[in-house]
């Protein structure tokens, strides 16, 4: 059992759940509108026991490249600005439908890395923000690829997961990936990778671990994952890395029964 995930869940009033593609994305590459559906219904559960939810959810490519698949092999970062565009459209109907069905509406909310260095967009942020959830309507943010081409590059939605959670104040974020958490190496290519099932110095756990790359899907890999738990943590904000992919993963880890990292402060 994995207690001291529950007790982060438990306490928590304020969530901010970030998706990256890989999770998202399905064995053939396309949204998986089940997986959706049924982080949808966990996510109504969640919130009917008093607590407040934010989605960060990247997503928009792979979207994007369902429905233009012609675009497939294009590198030009103009089409892969187009394909965020038209991802976007796509991804947010398939969360809206999934949300649709428990009563729940879905705003979304576009940002660079810009609009946090600007007081004023932080403050219209904030406030639109608050807003949304104190009216029980559930933000989806994401990076507004289709104007901001470094973060195309290099896929900073885990950065932006932590910055969305300090701007709302969040009691709790969690970031969810397609492996169960940190690892001292990746699992994916070495059967004795242990998990690291708790992180409370993270300048300690990366000399003690082997950092690998990107995933196929997404452009983050777990190198800015500690990025975004460092910089919530700096803030007082516990965070959790868990596999996104398994089933009813909220359930699961708020009964303890799915394994994933947590990163703490002063222990």
């Amino acid at each position: 059992m994995f207690m001291i995930i529950p007790q982060l869940i438990a306490e928590a009033r304020k969530i901010v759940f970030k998706f990256g593609s890989n999770t998202l994305a399905d064995s053939a590459g396309k949204i998986n509108a089940a997986f959706l559906d049924e982080f949808a219904g966990q996510a109504a559960a969640l919130k009917k026991t008093g607590k407040q939810i934010v989605l960060v959810s990247s997503g928009a490519q792979v979207a994007g490249l369902s429905t233009m698949g012609k675009w497939a092999r294009k590198r030009d970062i103009h089409y892969r600005q187009a394909l965020c565009a038209v991802g976007q459209v796509e991804l947010m109907w398939a969360w809206r439908r999934a949300f649709e069905k428990y009563g729940l509406h879905i705003a979304q909310i576009l940002l660079t890395r810009d609009d946090f260095g600007d007081n004023n967009r932080t403050l219209n942020m904030r406030n639109t923000l608050f807003t949304l959830v104190d009216e029980g309507i559930i933000p989806i943010i994401n990076e507004n690829d289709t104007v901001s081409v470094e973060e195309i590059k290099i896929g900073e939605n885990d950065t932006l997961a932590a910055q969305s959670a300090v701007l709302w104040s969040a009691d709790l974020l969690v970031l969810f990936s397609d492996i169960d958490g940190l690892y001292d190496k990746n699992p994916k290519e070495y059967p004795d990778a242990r998990l690291v099932k708790e992180v409370s110095d993270i300048d300690a756990v990366r000399k003690s671990i082997t950092i690998g790359g990107a995933n196929d899907f997404g452009t983050g890999g777990i190198a800015t994952k500690l990025d975004a738990a460092q910089r919530a943590l700096s803030y007082g904000i516990p965070t959790i890395i868990a596999h996104g992919g398994k089933p009813r993963v909220l359930e699961a880890l708020a009964a303890g029964t799915q394994q994933a990292t947590a990163f703490l402060a002063g222990r």
